[in-house]
């Protein structure tokens, strides 16, 4: 007589069902010594119920008026734990794979990033990995893990839309280097590297539509300027010039 799904939660509330034979007229359904609700005699081949509360493992028991079956074991899970995801960002597009750290994730079945939700991959009771699903919009959302013993929060992941560069000012400074700049557009508060003529210069996010930098030397004459975050890189092509110094 077996039981499907054969684990749940300690907090009970795990719909269950039974099959076997001479099922009809079923009386009580038990968990060990605690009663089952919401018993349905689905046939005289199949019953169903709500799993009490419990812990550790216990033996299911189904009573008719001929009498009581013999135990079938039925599994108690605790809700998992979660201790950290990494990265915590990724493009908006999703398709990235995320690894989630914890305890408890052995029977994980799903992964939900804010209402959209991924089946994972079980690597240990404390590792899964997980494919990131699109997001709906940028900005940061709650990350759940579903295990046979429950669903646990807190954990955050971050959708990342591709920067757009709408301004650099100011837009000439000598070609030493050293000109402080101010960099304006959208979706910057993520921003992993800003670049001059494709060399790297020191950065500050500001917020999500500035962030100031510090010019690196170049060589005179007009340079794209390119800012990049997780999602992807926008170029402001000849957006700023590199004046050469005066000679006497």
């Amino acid at each position: 007589m077996p039981i499907s799904p054969n684990q749940g939660s300690t907090g009970g509330g795990t719909p269950v069902t039974i099959t076997g034979t001479n099922l009809s007229g079923t009386t009580a359904v038990r968990f060990g010594s605690k009663p089952a609700t919401n018993v349905t005699n689905v046939s005289p081949t199949q019953v169903t119920a709500l799993s009490p509360s419990g812990a550790g493992s216990v033996g299911v028991t189904v009573t008719t008026p001929g009498g009581t079956s013999n135990p079938i074991p039925f599994f108690y899970v605790s809700a998992p734990f979660k201790s950290s995801l990494g990265p915590t960002s990724g493009t908006l597009a999703g398709g990235n794979t995320v690894t989630i750290n914890g305890v408890g994730l052995a029977t994980a079945t799903g992964v939900s990033f804010g209402a959209n939700t991924a089946t994972p991959t079980v690597v240990s009771d404390t590792q899964l990995t997980v494919t990131v699903p699109a997001g709906a919009a940028a900005g940061p959302v709650g990350v759940s893990v579903t295990t046979a013993g429950g669903t646990n929060n807190g954990l955050s992941y971050t959708y990342v839309d591709a920067p757009t560069v709408t301004a650099v000012v100011p837009a000439s400074g000598p070609a030493s280097g050293g000109t402080g700049v101010t960099i304006t557009g959208t979706n910057l508060d993520s921003t992993e590297s800003v670049t001059f003529d494709g060399n790297p210069a020191p950065f500050s996010v500001v917020n999500s539509t500035t962030v100031s930098a510090v010019t690196p030397p170049g060589t005179v004459g007009a340079v794209d300027v390119v800012v990049a975050n997780p999602a992807g890189s926008d170029t402001a092509g000849g957006a700023y010039t590199y004046v050469a110094g005066p000679g006497i």
